[in-house]
């Protein structure tokens, strides 16, 4: 995780490179139109530019809930076919598509979308290039790609395997639609001019960019501001007076790399990068809702503080957060690190069904699971099948049985009833040994309560007798009068 955090440090630099470099150089406002023309002819993605748009006007009435006229616009291969009127989409040819002259209104056919507002220019220009470009739909272009390297890699390699492999994988790539499923392929590094700058692949694939654009980059930073960033960056703190005069003072070439190490190695660095986790973690010191009642939970907040600081690798962070209780002879620390899933809002309010908060609760875990471990929102599955995604509504109740087995019960009663998980016993050192003790005091009294003995019988006997002694000596009082305001008379 740490060799991680090194990468995003040195990204974070150059990305600074870039920036305002526009405003700099003379003739930018030439190259700005140029740059302009370049975008009129870059490719169109059909997820981010096209799916988006037929989402909001088409889908309703041609998609997967409903296909009028058995068009339906959700899908390649159903797109291409068409519906009863013919063939909707023309690749390479928008003019003689059909979506267009409908979108547009043109001949003796209502304008699509029915009922709606028109489409805007701009999306209609849209479409129309995207026809024109070949109608490409998210992962066309990749499924060439890889097949292309996998019968490169079987010519190359005098196989056959190759080949299979490309076709298979390109096949598979046509299946999974969105670019987010595709697997990615590491490019060829693009060449530069100014070989002497480029220090590392990324600077290669910036400074392509750069002088696509006719730019130069900036000047390095000097010294103080490259460590104050590195401070901030890494720790969350900025340098010291006396560690930016240090750091000016080291004139080796690697002093630099020696203050990163250094970061890296203090503790103030897991308290720095625990920050964004927590918050994907929603931790918190209360519950929440209404009461908000306070909750006990720093523990799991300094372990991940912790886990940072030892360089776990990011496989045993993930299982000790999702199933740590679970592990074999687990650890304190190893349950301790389940907080991430018991940092679910708690509904503590009179009147609520603790039955439905635990159901809200499990929600809250599967959907937390999915944004942070798959990088996707799976949501929309909870009540049907998603539209957009490969989740169905089965695999999002599959995916909630697993936290559906955690043990709970019912704490409170009458209106006050709540969700109780299982809770853990923290103490100190100190207070371990503390209670300790106190449970060897407890056991001698109890022991000694336990014992009977014959001075303990006759003490029960006695005590008996008296009790018996005070019932003859009450008496009991016979009621000769009654005055009643009311006129009730006594019998």
């Amino acid at each position: 995780m740490r060799r991680i955090f090194k990468c995003l440090i040195c990204i974070s630099f150059f990305a600074v490179i870039v920036y305002g470099m526009a405003s700099m150089i003379p003739g930018a406002s030439a190259q700005r139109v140029g740059a302009a023309r370049a975008v009129a002819q870059r490719r169109i993605d059909f997820k981010r530019q096209i799916e988006p748009i037929f989402a909001r006007n088409c889908y309703q009435c041609h998609g997967a809930q409903k296909a009028m006229g058995q068009l339906r616009l959700d899908g390649k291969e159903s797109a291409l076919k068409g519906g009863l009127s013919g063939a909707a989409i023309v690749p390479g040819d928008s003019k003689g598509s059909l979506l267009v002259k409908r979108i547009l209104g043109e001949g003796d056919v209502a304008r699509m979308p029915m009922g709606g507002a028109p489409l805007k220019p701009a999306e209609i220009a849209l479409i129309r290039r995207w026809i024109d470009q070949g109608a490409n739909w998210s992962g066309d272009d990749q499924s060439a790609i890889i097949q292309n390297q996998g019968q490169n890699q079987g010519q190359n390699q005098g196989q056959n395997q190759g080949q299979n492999q490309g076709r298979n994988q390109g096949l598979q790539s046509t299946t999974q639609q969105h670019w987010a499923y595709v697997k990615p392929v590491r490019p060829a590094l693009p060449r530069v001019k100014n070989k002497s700058w480029v220090r590392n692949p990324i600077d290669a694939f910036i400074l392509a960019r750069l002088e696509k654009e006719g730019l130069t980059p900036s000047p390095e930073a000097d010294k103080a501001t490259l460590l104050r960033r590195v401070y901030l960056d890494v720790t969350g703190l900025p340098p010291s007076v006396k560690e930016v005069d240090e750091f000016l003072a080291d004139k080796s070439p690697d002093a630099y790399e020696k203050v990163v190490d250094r970061l890296l190695a203090s503790e103030h660095y897991g308290e720095r990068w625990a920050r964004p986790w927590l918050d994907l973690a929603r931790y918190a010191d209360s519950n929440g809702y209404e009461k908000d009642n306070p909750r006990v939970a720093w523990k799991f907040r300094d372990w991940v503080i912790n886990a940072l600081n030892k360089d776990m690798p990011f496989d045993q962070f993930t299982i000790e957060q999702i199933a740590g209780d679970m592990l074999p002879a687990a650890t304190i620390e190893q349950k301790i690190a389940t907080g991430f899933h018991r940092n679910t809002m708690v509904n503590q309010e009179g009147g609520i069904d603790p039955e439905e908060n635990r159901f809200e609760i499990l929600i809250d875990r599967v959907n937390t699971t999915a944004t942070v471990w798959l990088g996707s929102t799976i949501g929309c599955a909870q009540c049907h099948n998603h539209k957009y995604d490969p989740f169905s509504q089965k695999d999002y109740y599959r995916l909630m049985a697993f936290f559906d087995n955690a043990e709970y019960q019912i704490a409170g009663s009458g209106s006050e009833r709540s969700v109780l998980e299982p809770q853990i016993s923290l103490p100190t050192p100190e207070q371990e040994e503390k209670r300790k003790s106190l449970d060897v005091e407890i056991k001698q009294l109890e022991a000694r309560l336990n014992t009977q003995t014959p001075e303990l019988d006759a003490e029960q006997a006695k005590w008996e007798r008296e009790l018996l002694d005070e019932q003859n000596k009450w008496t009991t009082l016979d009621p000769i009068k009654l005055d009643s305001t009311g006129g009730a008379t006594l019998k």
